[in-house]
């Protein structure tokens, strides 16, 4: 029999106050969480559900089965962490708001903009110049696409794409990320001035990858996509998408730290896209802020995704900048720290109007007695 527990955040309030102090700053951000869903799970079914508040989760937590007791205690003190910056070489990505990482592809075939940057030294600078310029806290460069159908490359031929353009990047000043499954590219990367491994395959694709992240001490990106080969979207069947990607998530977390990457070191994304249906990625926005129970931090990607296609009259790849900063602003909305996008000047401004809403709701007493 198996017995799992999820504490998903469900009501959020503008600031404690609104709330009399009753509220909690999920993951250390900008977003107050009042309610909370204490749901267990008896071999894959739900069984029991409780709503929670601040004051009255220690009494709901203490009508859980002594199995997922400590459990539930740990997503309760993860909902509640405050994640410290990342340090990336000189520079230093603070996780306490919503950043924005700018998205570099140097791939003749990727699904938005394949063949953009490929052997063009002087376009990348200016691209990579431009989201600096624009916001962008990190610039993650990948020179494999992984859209559904693409061929695998070579990872000599990762290598010769990536490794100028994170010179380039990392010479500009730019933190970098580098998006790759492969160890001998993230070695490379690494050298040549990324700062951070952002892994599709969350470390599985690779055998080396996990002992490279570990002895270099770099933060890592692990992504949920259900496939486990070349195909990184094979296998997309769940029975409950968003406790099964959670659980998923939970099992590479607790793979890596077994490796010896400090747990501080390890973010998470929940690859919208990768094996997901339509329906699938809506039900993993919309939950969210339930990753934060995992304690570690987000990583939301879902800029000009089929998705956005799908919901606006099939709108092409380079047509969804309306769709991207939706999606956008419902994932800071959630709390997620890090936005990978195409479109940084928009999400950039669109970020620092969400966050001036945010310190205005945090400032403002005039409902309350005096």
């Amino acid at each position: 029999m198996s017995e799992t527990v999820y504490i998903r955040p469900i009501g959020f309030a503008p600031g404690p106050q609104s709330e009399e102090g009753d509220a909690i700053r999920l993951a250390g951000g900008l977003v107050y969480a009042s309610r909370f869903a204490v749901i267990y799970r008896r071999d894959g079914q739900v069984v029991e559900r409780w709503r929670a508040s601040p004051e009255t989760i220690a009494q709901v937590l203490g009508e859980l089965p002594d199995s997922v007791a400590a459990e539930a205690e740990a997503q309760w003190g993860n909902l509640r962490m405050a994640h410290p910056a990342l340090e990336l070489g000189a520079r230093t990505v603070r996780l306490d708001q919503p950043q924005v990482m700018g998205i570099l592809n140097v791939t003749p075939d990727s699904f938005s903009d394949g063949g953009k940057h490929v052997d063009d030294p002087a376009g990348t600078r200016e691209a990579i110049g431009a989201m600096v310029e624009a916001g962008a806290s990190i610039i993650d460069i990948g020179g494999e696409s992984t859209r559904p159908g693409a061929e695998a490359v070579w990872e000599e031929e990762e290598i010769r794409r990536v490794v100028p353009a994170v010179e380039a990047a990392a010479s500009m000043g730019a933190a970098v990320s580098i998006d790759t499954r492969r160890a001998g590219t993230m070695e490379a990367a690494l050298q040549a001035g990324a700062g951070i491994v952002n892994d599709v395959s969350a470390l599985r694709y690779d055998p080396r990858s996990a002992e490279l992240v570990a002895k270099t001490g770099c933060p890592v990106v692990l992504m949920h996509a259900p496939g486990s080969g070349n195909d990184l979207h094979e296998g997309g069947s769940y029975e409950s998408v968003v406790f099964d990607v959670f659980d998923a998530l939970r099992e590479r977390r607790d793979a890596a730290v077994a490796a010896g990457i400090a747990r501080e070191k390890i973010l998470l994304d929940p690859g919208l896209g990768f094996g997901k249906s339509l329906t699938d990625n809506l039900a993993l926005i919309n939950a969210l802020p339930l990753l934060h129970a995992l304690g570690q931090p987000i990583l939301f990607g879902a800029s000009r995704k089929r998705m956005i296609g799908a919901l606006s009259k099939e709108a092409a790849a380079d047509a969804r900048l309306g769709g991207s900063i939706a999606l956008a602003l419902a994932a800071m909305d959630a709390g997620a720290q890090l936005l990978r996008v195409h479109d940084v000047p928009e999400t950039v401004q669109a970020r620092d109007v969400w966050r001036g809403l945010r310190d205005a709701a945090l400032t403002d007493f005039s409902d309350l007695p005096s």
